[in-house]
Parts: C-alpha cells; sequence; structure tokens
C-alpha cells in the first residue's frame, strides 16, 4: 500500500493507510453474488486467491458466502501470486479433479489467461464491459454477471 500511495505521489497518513488496509478484510460482495451461490449449490465451490488466509476467510464471513465454499484456496501455500502456474496447479490438487473438469471464474482478465493457459475451462465475469488483455489465452466463455453461470453450463 506504501508503494502504491507514493508512486501516485498521495499523501496518507500511517492510520490512513492501515484504514485502507483493514478495507481488505471487510469488502462487500457484489449484489448478485448470494443468488449465484443459491443457484450453483450442489456444485462443490471454491476460492483460489492471491489474498491471504486471514483478509479471504475475513471477507468470505463477512458477507455470508462460507457455507458455499468447500475450499478456500490462498496462494500462501506456495509462496507465489498468480499467474503462476504453481498457485493454479492448487484447485486440482485440493479438489482432486483435473483442471479441465473445473470452471474457472475470474473478474480478471490476466488471470482467466493464466487459468486457461494452465488447461482450465474458463468462465470470464466482465462485469465492466471491458476488453480481454491479449495475452495468447481467451476464456471459453464471457459472462456480465455472475447469475448467468447456470445458464451457461
Amino acid at each position: 500500500m506504501r508503494a502504491a500511495v507514493t508512486q501516485l505521489k498521495i499523501q496518507a497518513s500511517d492510520a490512513e493507510l492501515h484504514g485502507l488496509m483493514q478495507a481488505y478484510l471487510r469488502p462487500s460482495a457484489f449484489p448478485d453474488v448470494t443468488k449465484a451461490m443459491d443457484a450453483l449449490q450442489g456444485a462443490p465451490l471454491a476460492i483460489l486467491s492471491n489474498g491471504s488466509p486471514k483478509m479471504l476467510a475475513s471477507a468470505v464471513h463477512h458477507n455470508s458466502l462460507t457455507p458455499y465454499f468447500a475450499e478456500i484456496i490462498s496462494v500462501d501455500r506456495v509462496k507465489t501470486y498468480k499467474p503462476s502456474p504453481r498457485v493454479y496447479a492448487l484447485a486440482p490438487e485440493v479438489l482432486g479433479f483435473p483442471p479441465e473438469e473445473i470452471l474457472f471464474v475470474s473478474s480478471n482478465s490476466w488471470d482467466a489467461a493464466g487459468a486457461k493457459a494452465f488447461g482450465y475451462k474458463v468462465c470470464w465475469c466482465n462485469r465492466s464491459q471491458g476488453h480481454m488483455e491479449h495475452l495468447g489465452c481467451l476464456a471459453d466463455l464471457t459472462i456480465s454477471r455472475l447469475g448467468q453461470i447456470p445458464i451457461c453450463l
């Protein structure tokens, strides 16, 4: 956080930086998330994130999403970040499914490309109607909100 505010030439006190870091523990989920999770019940759902275990557990709990997920997988297990293939290898290892049997959903086009390069079936949730970065791998399907996932499966 300090590097970002310094690079952007933003003045921020230690208290303000602490407040920003605390916001990562309590982000608000998009309004369609709970309805989408309800529609996907029965499928083993997991999170695979660059976030820390503490941040992920707090965010999921804050949004009352804990019951929906079979696993919450942090990159802390392999001590590197996406788009490293070592990160994408975690879900098949933890869930016991080969990558091609896992639908990987991300709102980040770079993450969708990394997952596709690894071998997942990929769904890009393009909420902002942006353009996919040209990274050599395209998502198998693109949606604009999570509620479209059950329709696409």
